[in-house]
């Protein structure tokens, strides 16, 4: 990220500078490029689309939760939390029954 400050733009215009919209909007991409390389990288097991070769197996027991990542603006690094899933349903009415996760086969 240190050489984002390096970037120059030559069109100094306020209409119809795609440059300038693509500038503003590299910040974000690199952030949310980290956080999401350091959460895949917390995450010791293959789940779905993310797929380890030093962790070929699903771990429910140990990764059965959501990541949580945020930037964080002080530390310049991304923070990483997570959350529990919830595993019954929401409805009150019970009008749709639980499933129990298990590992996709292909």
């Amino acid at each position: 990220m240190d050489k984002q400050k390096d970037l120059h733009l030559t069109d100094s215009s306020l209409v119809w500078n795609t440059d300038l919209v693509e500038a503003m909007e590299l910040e974000n991409l690199l952030i949310n490029a980290s956080v999401t390389m350091h959460s895949a990288e917390q995450r010791k097991e293959s789940r779905g689309a993310h797929s380890r070769e030093d962790f070929k197996e699903r771990d429910d027991k140990a990764w059965m939760k959501h990541t949580v990542a945020w930037w964080d603006e002080r530390a310049a690094r991304p923070k990483i939390a997570y959350r529990p899933v919830k595993m019954q349903p929401l409805d009150a009415h019970k009008e749709m029954p639980h499933v129990p996760p298990k590992a996709r086969v292909y």
